[in-house]
Parts: C-alpha cells; structure tokens; sequence
C-alpha cells in the first residue's frame, strides 16, 4: 500500500516535472503517517526542514495534485493527502482554533448527498466530478473555553 501510494506520487510528480526529491518523500510519509490535516507547526516538527522549505515542497506537491491545502479560519492552513490517495472523507473545523477532523458518511448518506448535489447541478448545467463536504463549528476545547 505504501509503495503503490510512493509510486503513484512519483508519477504524479515526474508528470508535473518534478523530482520525486527526499524533502518530498518526507513530506508525503509525514502526512501518510498522520491521517488527518496538519498545521505547518505540526509538519515542522515531524520534518525537520527548514519552514521556507517545508511550504516551498508543499507547493510543489499541491500543484502535481499530490497534497491539497484545508483553509481554515483566518487563512489558516492545514495540509493532507490528495483524496484519491487516501479514500474520500469529509471535514469537522473549529472556527475558533483551526482544528480539522476528518469524518466518513454511511455509505447510504453519501449516495443520498451524491444523488442531490448531482440533481440540484444538473439543473446548472454542471457535470459533478466529486465533492467535499467541510462542517464549521467550534470544537469542544474551544466550546469549554468560551463557558
């Protein structure tokens, strides 16, 4: 699994013109490892890189489609996997201090979400392609802070 993951990221990148480099291979291991969207503090610890490092490989692997980047409040960012790397998921995100969960439907959910996204951009002349779902609200932490 993790070789098949290693390879197709390879591709991916070779695609792109770029070097599947040991930064990158880092990079994607670290946030393979975590399972869910990282802060840049939290992938800097893992890493050890330099940060002007750090985001200048993640930009590199979000363009070759490799890693996609979470905004969160206030244009924080969180990174992960690609979904098609990892499985389709969907996001929990604190409003209040970032956080991101990564959270699953039913299988019969999903399809009901899936037949009405695709009915209501049908109506728009929309061809869906997929979707994300992320829900905001406030963590418990933060929840407990405010009482």
């Amino acid at each position: 699994m993790v070789d098949d993951m290693q390879h197709t990221v390879g591709t991916r990148l070779a695609k792109a013109d770029y070097r599947y480099t040991g930064s990158r291979k880092s990079l994607v291991g670290i946030l393979a490892k975590a399972g869910q969207p990282l802060s840049m503090p939290e992938i800097l610890a893992a890493a050890r890189l330099p940060q002007s490092s750090a985001y200048r490989n993640l930009t590199v692997l979000e363009n070759a489609g490799v890693v996609r980047r979470i905004i969160t409040h206030d244009d924080f960012y969180r990174y992960e996997l690609a979904e098609d790397l990892t499985g389709h998921h969907h996001h929990l995100v604190c409003e209040d201090c970032g956080l991101v969960e990564d959270f699953t439907l039913s299988k019969g959910v999903e399809a009901s979400l899936e037949s009405a996204l695709a009915k209501t951009a049908s109506k728009r002349g929309l061809a869906v392609v997929g979707h994300r779902v992320d829900v905001y609200g406030l963590c418990q932490d933060c929840q407990d802070q405010r009482k």
